[in-house]
């Protein structure tokens, strides 16, 4: 059997770019192959997300989870902007993947042993450390999710979130009451409305639905206790190794260019640059594309039409916006975070 390297080398004959129209062909491969026929790439993103995934007044996806499948876009077809978004429920959104209703599934989903053992997929990389926390309402003043005895407590079902909130009760003896909706908007509605003393799911979720549903921002707090971990990846079908590849170093190359100091403002003066990484990473030194089946200028694109890392975190969900979420973990491990990506050689 041929080794991938090798497989990529004889597929180099198939790849030819335009580097000025964004002219891309890529190597074969079943995903690769519906791709192209459709000319987009279908992205699974929830139902509507502050700062995650959420169509504007526009009907244009925005957000973090929007952004990351763009970048695929760009790398595989040349464009961006060549993306179907497909909303989906936590409960729905692995069954799209293993059909082929989609291509790349980017919706806060948990990288766990038993999805990534049992489902059929494959999770690219960590691109957010996240923790399960609890919204309640400033007026109870709660200090402590173990406070929260007596109370009702809204979960979504077909999550991590509910599996955790049960395990956490159990193993603090919290006798409360869980409400499970499935429908994202109808269970921040039953929380809004008071049927629920508290909604619990990943912290930077719950950091936009108060910046995003709350009357006032301010009635609300995200009590400061994390009874998860939750590392949020996008993910793939098994079975087509040579797209996994693609998506996955797409999401690499994002973090190698905030780690260079490669930006979307700045990514054509880069290309005089003479450091070796930032050469191999933006094509000016061949063969990091031919690896992958693709043209040389792939990751070029994603930086020139997307950012990188830093600048998608900031945009959708960092200090500036309505989450006012700070780098923390989600920072370069340069800087002292947990974002770190293998090297582009």
């Amino acid at each position: 059997m041929l080794s991938r390297v090798r497989r990529g080398m004889l597929l180099a004959g198939l790849t030819a770019a335009v580097f000025g129209s964004w002219i891309v062909e890529v190597a074969a491969g079943p995903t690769m192959d519906a791709i192209k026929r459709a000319g987009v790439l279908s992205c699974g993103v929830s139902t509507g997300v502050a700062g995650w995934s959420q169509p504007d007044s526009q009907g244009r996806w925005t957000g973090f989870d929007v952004d990351m499948c763009r970048a695929i876009a760009a790398a595989v077809l040349g464009d961006a902007s060549k993306v179907k978004f497909v909303p989906l429920s936590a409960q729905q959104r692995f069954t799209a993947l293993q059909t082929g209703e989609i291509d790349v599934l980017s919706s806060r989903a948990t990288w766990s042993l038993i999805r990534d053992a049992s489902l059929g997929i494959n999770f690219l990389t960590i691109s957010f450390y996240d923790g399960q926390g609890f919204l309640v309402p400033k007026k109870l003043n709660l200090k402590s999710a173990k406070e929260l005895a007596g109370a009702s407590i809204c979960v979504q079902p077909g999550t991590t979130s509910e599996l955790n909130l049960a395990d956490y009760m159990r193993s603090n003896n919290l006798n409360a009451r869980t409400v499970v909706i499935e429908d994202r908007d109808a269970v921040e509605q039953a929380y809004f409305s008071g049927r629920c003393d508290s909604f619990s799911t990943d912290a930077t979720s719950l950091a936009a639905t108060r910046a995003a549903k709350a009357a006032s921002a301010d009635d609300h707090v995200i009590l400061p206790d994390r009874i998860s971990k939750e590392p949020l990846a996008q993910a793939v079908r098994h079975g087509d190794d040579e797209f996994f590849d693609i998506a996955k170093w797409s999401i690499y190359a994002l973090i190698n260019a905030e780690e260079k100091g490669v930006t979307s403002a700045n990514v054509d003066e880069m290309l005089k640059n003479e450091d070796p990484e930032i050469k191999r990473l933006l094509g000016t030194t061949p063969g990091m594309g031919k690896a992958l089946g693709l043209d040389e200028q792939w990751a070029y694109r994603i930086i020139k039409q997307v950012g990188n890392y830093g600048d998608i975190f900031e945009r959708n969900v960092g200090i500036n916006t309505p989450l006012h979420l700070e780098r923390g973990q989600n920072a370069l491990w340069t800087q002292g975070g947990l974002i770190y990506a293998p090297p582009i050689r």
